[in-house]
C-alpha cells in the first residue's frame, strides 16, 4: 500500500520539482544582470522580444515624466555608451539622457584613456637638475629672458614656463571693465532706447539716462523719431549748468551720430561704446530697463 501510494503521488512531486526549478532558472536570469539576460533572451523569438521592447519602453517613459534628474554612476554610463555603439538606432533608443550628454560622456572616456596612456611613468623631472636651476636663474636675473638655444639646450616653450612660475612673480592684471565701473560709477552715465507703443499701435521710444552708481533717473524724452538732432538735444536737457558726468555709456546704435558726439565733447563727456552684442558691458543699464519693461507690461 505504501509503494501504490507513493506512484499516486508522483506526478504531483514530478511537478513540483518542476516548478522549484523553473523558479531557480527564473531568478538566476532575472534582467539585473546584463550577461544573464542576454543568455536568457537567445531562445527567445522575435515577436516576444519587440513587444517586451515596447512594454519596456512604455514603462521609462512613465519613469520620465516622474524622475527629472536620474542618478547614474560611473558603469551606467560605460554601458549606455558601449551598447549605443552596437546599434545605429542609438539616438531613438535613448530617453534617460539626451544624444548630446552620451557624446559628452564618449569625449571623456576617450580624454580619460589617453590621460592615462600619455600620463608619465615616473614623477622625476626629465631634465638634469642643473638646467631647471639654470632656467630659474635666467627668469629671476633677466626680466626679458635669454636663449637657452644659444647654449645647447634644446628644451619646449611650456618646460621652460613650468619652471620659470615658480620664481617670477604674476605681474598684475590690467584693469578690468568691472573694475572701471566700481571705481567711477559716481561720474559715470548710461543710456539707451526703450521702444514701446501707444493707443494706436505706434512706435514710442523712451530715452532714460541713469548715474550708474546710484540708479538715479538722470533725465527722461519720450518720441516717436528717436533722430540723431533730437538725442543730442535730449543730453543738452540733461546736462545744464555743466552738471555732466566724465563718461556716458551707450549702444552702437546708428541713432547716436556725429550731432550726439558733438553734444557731448561740447560738455566735457567722453563717449563709452559697448561692445558689438555684449548688454552685460552696460549691465546696470539693461537690469534697469528689464525692471521698467516688466513694470509696463
Amino acid at each position: 500500500m505504501p509503494i501504490l501510494s507513493w506512484l499516486f503521488d508522483l506526478p504531483a512531486q514530478i511537478l513540483s520539482l518542476l516548478t522549484i526549478c523553473r523558479q531557480i532558472v527564473q531568478q538566476w536570469t532575472k534582467p539585473e544582470h546584463i550577461a544573464t539576460g542576454f543568455v536568457a533572451d537567445l531562445p527567445r523569438n522575435r515577436t516576444d522580444l519587440i513587444l517586451e521592447n515596447a512594454l519596456l519602453r512604455q514603462q521609462l517613459m512613465i519613469l520620465r515624466r516622474q524622475v527629472k534628474r536620474p542618478h547614474l554612476s560611473n558603469r551606467d554610463r560605460l554601458m549606455l555608451i558601449l551598447f549605443s555603439r552596437l546599434t545605429r538606432f542609438w539616438k531613438q533608443t535613448l530617453l534617460i539622457v539626451q544624444p548630446d550628454t552620451l557624446l559628452g560622456w564618449h569625449r571623456e572616456m576617450f580624454r580619460l584613456f589617453w590621460w592615462l596612456k600619455s600620463r608619465p611613468s615616473s614623477r622625476l623631472p626629465k631634465i638634469p637638475p642643473e638646467t631647471i636651476h639654470l632656467i630659474q636663474q635666467m627668469a629671476r636675473d633677466n626680466r626679458l629672458w635669454g636663449e637657452l638655444l644659444k647654449l645647447g639646450f634644446h628644451l619646449t616653450k611650456w618646460t621652460i614656463l613650468k619652471y620659470m612660475r615658480s620664481v617670477r612673480k604674476r605681474q598684475p592684471l590690467n584693469q578690468n571693465w568691472l573694475t572701471f565701473i566700481r571705481n567711477h560709477a559716481n561720474t559715470v552715465w548710461a543710456c539707451d532706447l526703450l521702444q514701446t507703443y501707444d493707443l494706436f499701435f505706434r512706435a514710442i521710444f523712451i530715452f532714460i539716462i541713469i548715474e550708474v552708481g546710484s540708479r538715479r533717473i538722470v533725465h527722461i524724452g519720450i518720441t516717436h523719431h528717436p533722430t540723431d538732432f533730437w538725442l543730442a538735444q535730449q543730453l543738452r536737457n540733461a546736462t545744464p549748468f555743466g552738471q555732466a558726468p566724465r563718461q556716458l555709456i551707450h549702444d552702437r546704435g546708428s541713432n547716436y551720430g556725429e550731432t550726439f558726439a558733438h553734444a557731448a565733447a561740447t560738455s566735457g563727456i567722453t563717449l563709452l561704446k559697448t561692445p558689438y552684442r555684449a548688454p552685460k558691458a552696460n549691465a546696470n543699464y539693461e537690469r534697469f530697463m528689464g525692471k521698467l519693461a516688466a513694470g509696463m507690461s
